[in-house]
């Protein structure tokens, strides 16, 4: 959330308040690499005012050279984004007007990237060009092309970008395995949006990579794995001042991410083991002592004095849940760690802050060295 919160900041720092509907989660990875390989320091913090999607809190939020490669990066492929909507002439962008005007705010943000990667020694003219070149690529591809060929510039644009880190941390022994994990994640993020987008682009005509180039399901699903790994490898050659963060997103949330595309369930730990979690087998570490236990979801662990649940509170109403609802699911607070029902008041634990049986299969054992996705003991997954 520091990350994401600094880059919505930057981009309005660097470029107004419209800039910062740009702001994703792909483009705070660049921030979270240059953190990683740089370490964290008070100067690389501060405290940002209050946020409705933080619910009117402050937060220490990311600052500095990183935040702002991710607030450039953004821009360009935001541009790239609506510039390739305007193509496929979706929905109002199919009106001559619309379009133009998306057009010309495409154009702002390609200056704007320009200008913050400028100062910063990246040039955004590899994105841009990465991006003109897509273009072209699809308007040639068709039956029997090559799916990694419609994906190259998103490869190349990712790279450039992952390198990029590198240079801003003072690390360019870096840029070389770098670069490699930017253009395999690059490849991940183009497959992913194919999958996800393919039936909802048949419905309506649009262009999808593949369908245009016949690809079938299981072979985008060899190549997302393969992507997987190739970026696991890479990172292993990265030299960081602290990548737990880099391993939790890089290593955890990519396989999480092909698992929800296609509809598959595996534990990250277990890649390339051909192992799958059951489906309702997350519970609470093992030896937890704030776990819940059978009959005694709040009390200790079995041998403890029992302790009775806590009282029920007052519900409540349609209206006030949903507005809690809406303030939770903003904040992400509904994701990671716990929170209050909206609506009952009880406490619920969110879905990937659980653990349980995903530790006890990929055999904790501090192999890794960089903790478990879930529960932040030592793990014993091949990354």
């Amino acid at each position: 959330m520091a990350h994401l919160c600094g880059l919505c900041l930057a981009l309005r720092a660097d470029h107004g308040q419209f800039a910062r509907i740009v702001t994703n989660y792909d483009g705070l990875i660049v921030s979270v690499l240059t953190e990683a390989q740089a370490g964290r320091t008070p100067e690389g913090r501060r405290t940002a005012g209050p946020c409705p999607l933080r619910a009117m809190r402050t937060a220490p939020v990311a600052k500095g050279e990183g935040a702002r490669l991710a607030a450039a990066v953004s821009l360009v492929l935001a541009s790239a984004k609506v510039r390739d909507h305007v193509a496929d002439r979706d929905g109002l962008l199919a009106r001559r007007p619309v379009a133009a005007a998306a057009r010309r705010v495409a154009a702002g943000w390609d200056r704007a990237g320009a200008r913050t990667g400028a100062a910063l020694g990246f040039d955004t003219a590899l994105l841009v060009d990465a991006v003109d070149r897509q273009t072209g690529i699809e308007t040639l591809a068709g039956l029997g092309t090559p799916l990694l060929t419609v994906t190259e510039p998103t490869e190349t644009a990712t790279a450039a970008a992952f390198a990029h880190t590198a240079v801003l941390a003072g690390k360019p022994q870096n840029a070389a395995p770098l670069a490699e994990a930017g253009r395999l994640f690059g490849r991940l993020a183009h497959l992913l949006d194919a999958v996800e987008d393919r039936e909802a682009d048949a419905a309506s005509g649009a262009w999808n990579p593949l369908t245009a180039t016949g690809t079938p399901l299981s072979e985008a699903r060899r190549l997302c794995d393969d992507a997987l790994h190739g970026v696991r490898l890479a990172l292993r050659e990265v030299e960081f001042t602290d990548g737990k963060l880099v391993h939790l997103l890089l290593a955890h949330e990519l396989r999480r991410s092909v698992d929800r595309a296609f509809g598959t369930s595996s534990c990250s730990h277990q890649e390339g083991q051909g192992l799958l979690a059951p489906d309702g087998s997350f519970g609470p570490p093992p030896g937890n002592p704030y776990g819940p236990t059978p009959g005694h979801p709040y009390g200790p662990p079995p041998g403890g004095p029992a302790a009775p649940p806590p009282p029920p509170r007052d519900r409540r109403g349609l209206i006030a849940g949903c507005l809690v609802w809406a303030g939770l699911a903003c904040t992400c607070q509904m994701c990671c760690g716990t929170f209050e029902d909206p609506w009952s008041r009880e406490r619920r634990q969110a879905p990937c802050n659980d653990c349980g049986d995903c530790c006890e299969a990929c055999n904790c054992c501090g192999q890794c060295g960089e903790g478990c996705c879930c529960c932040g003991d030592s793990c014993g997954c091949d990354c």
